[in-house]
């Protein structure tokens, strides 16, 4: 499924003054808080002019969504990079113990490249500390498009009678809320700690398997 996002109305600009500000917006943003971040500070930590700032982001508002919206885009080419590699159709995966050890394989590889990753835990917080400021990441493409990817697959295996999935889209939430938001959830120090994301990823898999795994192959 192919999904287009918002149509920037700024001047898109040189891609590596994109990044610059965008890395400079993020870094500021996370240590003084977007109320206290002044677009001059943002300009001179990206090493550009206050006017390329606003070209490119409008105002302080479209620089943070720029920001969550940068996260977002990485964090969907990991996911379906992730996906591509151990949950594809080219695998043979014919039973739910297979499938188990598939996803415990991307669960570990997301948790590796995805939770660890300090632009998308940035993100993270910053959407959490400033919600109201972004009313457009209600129901945004990137959402779906993340959504989309896990939701696929779980119509895939359960059309291969491997998982009890009668709504893939529901089932993809469950996935996702015992796993990635699970280690969201944890603190700081914990959340960085290969081990531990290690271990409450293959404990939601676990979960997960154990709820939606056919009754004939669950773990009693």
């Amino acid at each position: 499924m192919s999904t287009e996002l918002p149509h920037k109305t700024v001047r898109e600009g040189q891609a590596h003054k994109r990044e610059s500000i965008l890395a400079a917006a993020r870094d500021l943003f996370v240590q003084s808080g977007v109320d206290r971040t002044s677009m001059d500070a943002v300009a001179a930590r990206a090493s550009v002019s206050k006017r390329t700032v606003y070209d490119y982001y409008g105002d302080k508002h479209g620089l943070l969504l720029g920001v969550v919206e940068n996260a977002g885009e990485s964090a969907l080419a990991i996911l379906r990079e992730a996906t591509a590699k151990y949950l594809s159709d080219g695998l043979t995966i014919d039973t739910a113990k297979e499938l188990e050890q598939a996803l415990s394989q991307f669960a570990k590889a997301l948790g590796a490249a995805l939770l660890t990753s300090s632009n998308y835990v940035a993100a993270v917080k910053l959407i959490a500390e400033n919600a109201a400021m972004l009313p457009e990441l209600e129901d945004h493409p990137l959402d779906v498009a993340h959504a989309d990817v896990i939701s696929e697959r779980m119509e895939h295996f359960a059309g291969l009678g491997l998982l009890e999935a009668g709504d893939p889209r529901l089932a993809a939430e469950h996935f996702t809320a015992l796993t990635t938001l699970r280690i969201l959830n944890e603190p700081a120090g914990r959340r960085g700690d290969p081990e531990t994301v290690r271990r409450i990823m293959m404990d939601g898999v676990r979960a997960f398997m154990r709820a939606y795994a056919p009754r004939t192959s669950a773990t009693p």
